[in-house]
């Protein structure tokens, strides 16, 4: 399926592996692209080589992408904006965003890439609902996240993949769907902002327990591809638990790529920085420097890349208190990146008082 939009002006917001994938996906449909980043490098990268070094090596980018350090100039009066920023970071792009032109009247559609929450005067916020709060009102239930089983790696280089985008605006939704879609690039519609968010967000903490337990198969015979089975089911059920009692009201989006294919493919593929990050705690004691999971995240470019489920896990963790929910797999990963806990142990401990 190709899309029916040619020509439109699209902004992307960082150059990371992810937002430069969408953004040659974009520019390939054949709409003009300019992607910002903070990093002059990457910026220089972009423009000068036509590749991305340092988040994409070995991808060659079209020259309808550009990049820019000026984040006027990436977001100014587009017909579309993708925020792909990391969840730690969006809030403060965000507040830069508001009074741009187009954004500033509402005229340009907004899609987030980001996965994870973000802290809410109220508590833990999913990431639509806290910019939704915060950006000119035009964009109440208009904004549309992106998600799927979808590593950046393969996206950049035309492999088949499915995406889901979701907006309780349909039209949005649609808008986004026509904007990425490609013979190569399936994308379906969905009005579960909720449980599609959710999703993306809870598997990269699962992602870490499974990339422990494979660690712990090669120093182990106790574990194996059961094992990897059994915590791949349980850790479906916590994000559908805590899904439903963020507001979802679709259980179809837990069997679909939102939900299990994204799952699955982050657990499973040998891009996946979460699953990297699980192995290198049990293989080289990760996070033995660290004093706790808050010491964790205020130093989190000491590990060198992002895994999104270590934010994530504090943040599920204070979700699963309010809403009285029993996460066992999520405040298992909490425990151990929060120091209370080994993870040699733990996870053994945790899969065999599994109740599914």
């Amino acid at each position: 399926m190709g899309t029916n939009l040619t020509g439109k002006k699209v902004g992307v917001i960082s150059a990371g592996a992810w937002g430069t994938a969408a953004a040659k996906v974009i520019a390939d449909n054949g709409h003009s692209v300019t992607v910002w980043d903070f990093m002059e490098g990457v910026v220089d990268s972009i423009n000068n080589e036509h590749i991305n070094e340092r988040f994409l090596p070995g991808v060659d980018l079209p020259e309808t992408l550009i990049a820019t350090s000026n984040i006027e100039e990436a977001a100014g009066n587009k017909d579309f904006l993708i925020i792909a920023s990391p969840s730690l970071y969006i809030m403060n792009i965000v507040k830069k965003l508001i009074h741009i032109p187009g954004i500033a009247e509402g005229k340009t559609v907004i899609g987030i890439l980001t996965k994870g929450f973000i802290e809410a005067p109220s508590g833990p916020s999913l990431i639509l609902k806290s910019l939704e709060d915060y950006l000119p009102g035009f964009y109440r239930n208009s904004l549309v996240y992106i998600s799927g089983p979808s590593h950046a790696e393969e996206v950049a280089r035309g492999k088949l993949t499915g995406l889901i985008s979701a907006s309780k605006n349909g039209k949005n939704a649609i808008k986004i769907r026509e904007l990425l879609s490609s013979p190569n690039m399936l994308v379906f519609p969905s009005l579960d902002v909720e449980g599609v968010q959710t999703a993306g967000a809870v598997k990269n903490i699962i992602a870490i327990a499974f990339g422990m337990l494979d660690a712990l198969m090669e120093l182990s015979d106790n574990f194996g591809d059961n094992s990897e089975s059994l915590l791949l089911a349980a850790g479906l059920n916590e994000i559908q638990a805590l899904g439903t009692a963020l507001g979802s009201e679709y259980p179809e989006t837990f069997t679909s790529i939102a939900g299990v294919g994204d799952l699955d493919v982050t657990c499973r593929s040998k891009y996946g920085r979460n699953r990297r990050f699980g192995g290198e705690i049990i293989k080289d004691r990760r996070i033995a420097k660290f004093e706790n999971l808050d010491d964790l995240i205020t130093n989190i470019d000491e590990i060198g890349y992002l895994p999104e489920g270590i934010v994530a896990a504090r943040f599920v963790h204070k979700l699963a208190s309010q809403y009285k929910l029993k996460l066992p797999i999520c405040n298992m990963v909490y425990r151990i990146l929060n120091r209370e806990l080994q993870a040699s142990t733990g996870l053994g401990e945790m899969l065999r008082g599994m109740d599914l």
